[in-house]
């Protein structure tokens, strides 16, 4: 029998085999067109040209807005910021000073408002009786308001103020 000897090649072999040929011209064509774009430039560093791993010293906080004003979020879901300072405020594992004003039997007493029904539920929906672990620190999401300089500039329009005439 003639051709018996010769591998037989299934429709799947033939697409693959074809793929991968397309492939391959597809990335010399990608290739070439980098080539032709130029060399890639890197962006500036916004914290400064400083070397990453060098001991370098923290700069100072800007100062704090201290009016304890509320102010309105920006977006849905927004953590509130944090309107007084926080500087020397512990937060570690064992000790939550912003618990000391903000937890729900202590509200009362210094005016703070209380924190949200969210950060009782554990990842599974449980309502616990304190503090969720993962809600525990603070200033992951919360920060502290301060009268710093944008590090870019900023065309933010609230949503709400689109076409109003100003």
């Amino acid at each position: 029998m003639r051709g018996q000897d010769r591998p037989r090649l299934n429709a799947l072999s033939l697409l693959l085999i074809a793929f991968a040929a397309c492939a391959g011209s597809s990335l010399a064509v990608l290739g070439a067109r980098s080539q032709e774009t130029g060399p890639v430039t890197l962006v500036p560093r916004l914290t400064g040209t400083a070397d990453p791993m060098a001991q370098n010293s923290i700069p100072p906080l800007d100062r704090p807005v201290v009016d304890d004003m509320r102010r309105m979020r920006n977006y849905p879901e927004q953590p509130p910021i944090i309107p007084h300072s926080i500087d020397g405020y512990q937060l570690t594992l064992n000790a939550n000073r912003c618990l000391d004003c903000h937890k729900r039997e202590f509200t009362e007493g210094s005016g703070a408002p209380m924190i949200s029904v969210t950060h009782f539920q554990d990842r599974d929906g449980q309502v616990l009786a304190d503090v969720t672990p993962r809600r525990y620190f603070c200033t992951e999401c919360h920060v502290q308001q301060t009268d710093a300089r944008p590090l870019v500039p900023n065309n933010f329009v609230d949503a709400d103020d689109v076409g109003r005439n100003k």
